[in-house]
């Protein structure tokens, strides 16, 4: 044999006496990954819910409103759970809280484009 068994155990039981530090190095750049993760996209998109929640509860007559299926209204009452927006002159829908996708600030003025 070229290779004598002694040389080859030696070997063998240093490899293993720093694998502890080896797998510590492999698995830093997951933590690295799941950490930037979290900051740029899980965090913002918890402020986001949070100030839309915060615009759903305190939605009051005369706000414009969008519904997560895209219709545009004013809204013309509010209970607890519904909100009646009327989309039209003359047309009024009772719409779930849960389903408002944005409440437009009315004094915001638009673009002069």
């Amino acid at each position: 044999m070229l290779i004598s068994p002694a040389y080859a155990q030696a070997a063998d039981g240093a490899a293993s006496a720093g694998g502890g530090l080896a797998s510590l190095v492999g698995i830093a750049p997951l933590f690295l990954v799941f950490i930037l993760f979290y900051f740029l996209m899980i965090r913002p998109q918890q402020t986001r819910m949070k100030a839309l929640q915060r615009a759903v509860d305190a939605v009051k007559k005369n706000d414009t409103v969008v519904t997560a299926g895209g219709i545009v209204g004013k809204v013309t009452r509010v209970e607890d759970r519904h909100v009646e927006v009327e989309i039209a002159q003359g047309t009024r829908v009772r719409v779930v809280k849960a389903t408002l996708a944005e409440v437009v600030n009315p004094t915001a003025n638009p673009a002069n484009d």
